[in-house]
């Protein structure tokens, strides 16, 4: 059981990492994953909040640069979670 939470957090992480890869906001974040990989917001604000602690600097940073930039369109997200997600599952499927 805790070898798969490791994994299913190991997922949201590398997920939170795409997203921030394509300049989302938190919430946006939040709500792709929740739409498309079927994350609770819950689990997806705790790793991130967790990653923006272990990496302050960074993540002040990118809150900055998020004021700079044009949010993606809700279809270029459905397209990048859903692309995420599949080759998500490939990785898995190799272990």
């Amino acid at each position: 059981m805790a070898d798969s939470s490791a994994t299913y957090i190991h997922l949201v992480h590398h997920l939170i990492e795409t997203c921030l890869i394509f300049h989302m906001t938190k919430e946006e974040c939040m709500e792709a994953l929740s739409k498309h990989a079927n994350i609770e917001p819950v689990i997806t604000s705790t790793v991130w909040n967790e990653l923006a602690k272990e990496n302050k600097e960074f993540f002040e940073g990118y809150a900055q640069s998020l004021n700079k930039q044009d949010a993606m369109s809700e279809e270029e997200t459905s397209q990048l979670i859903r692309s995420m997600i599949q080759e998500s599952s490939k990785h898995s499927d190799d272990n």
